[in-house]
């Protein structure tokens, strides 16, 4: 990372601060311990429709990979932890990890859930550039709608190489991916352009790091090419009005959407 690092851990505190308001915003966290045990499955509410989606491919990822248990798994962007939860009741053994540690809907809001396992799962305030556990810790690592706010993508990716036995597996889910550069760049421009209007008085605080923003499998092939990973797309079946959003934005002349489904690779 070429990033002043002063600069960047006040950027940090400044993004914490005003992540956790801003997700109360848009209604997250509203619904308490019902809400939490819902998830993924969120079936009212303004936000129902993106869990619509992300139920998809948690329903996917645990069919084709974690139908059987006793993995032990890394969720890397675990929020509240809701993953972390699901697979602990298939007998997985999980450890929630996210910079986040507020209660609307980071680290601290997962305290819901220890009622309701038999064991809790650990919850570790951590950045994908900087995992803290030993080599070789976990049996699957999962960017869980998360890779993309990584400050330095290959970092994050041999980070997760070395936290995960050889032979075990790397997921990306629920990160978006446009097919070209140009196209996740006209993302990043209307999102600046609109962050005074959408977040207010915490738009700098919120858009002011220099995340990633989004996936392209030409940057994914690219961080990789020196940690011999070689990832697989695995396309989810999502809900039909997510499928027909690039005809929609075709038909009204807008940028193609991203679309999320799941990356996969095995640790060399």
């Amino acid at each position: 990372m070429t990033n002043d690092l002063p600069t960047l851990t006040e950027q940090l505190r400044r993004f914490r601060n005003a992540y956790g308001p801003s997700r109360a915003k848009e209604g997250r966290g509203v619904g308490g311990d019902v809400e939490l045990l819902a998830l993924p499955y969120l079936g009212r509410g303004p936000l129902a429709g993106e869990w619509a989606v992300r139920a998809r491919s948690f329903d996917s990822l645990v069919e084709r990979w974690l139908k059987r248990g006793g993995k032990r798994i890394l969720d890397l962007g675990a929020g509240n932890g809701w993953l972390c939860y699901r697979v602990a009741l298939r007998g997985h053994f999980p450890v929630a990890a996210d910079i986040r540690i507020d209660n609307v809907d980071g680290l601290a809001a997962g305290a819901g859930y220890r009622t309701h396992l038999q064991l809790m799962f650990p919850r570790v305030a951590a950045s994908f550039e900087a995992i803290p556990f030993a080599a070789d810790s976990f049996d699957a690592a999962i960017f869980n709608a998360s890779l993309h706010y990584t400050l330095d993508l290959e970092c994050a990716l041999r980070e997760a190489i070395r936290v995960v036995v050889s032979g075990g597996g790397i997921f990306i889910m629920d990160s978006p991916f446009y097919r070209s550069e140009e196209t996740g760049q006209r993302m990043v421009e209307e999102k600046l352009r609109t962050a005074s209007r959408r977040f207010g008085e915490m738009a700098e605080d919120l858009v002011g790091l220099p995340f990633i923003e989004f996936l392209t499998p030409q940057r994914l092939t690219k961080a990789s090419a020196h940690l011999g990973m070689k990832w697989h797309r695995h396309r989810v079946r999502y809900p039909l009005w997510y499928e027909l959003r690039p005809l929609v934005a075709r038909v009204r002349r807008r940028r193609p959407p991203s679309r999320f489904d799941i990356w996969v690779t095995a640790v060399p």
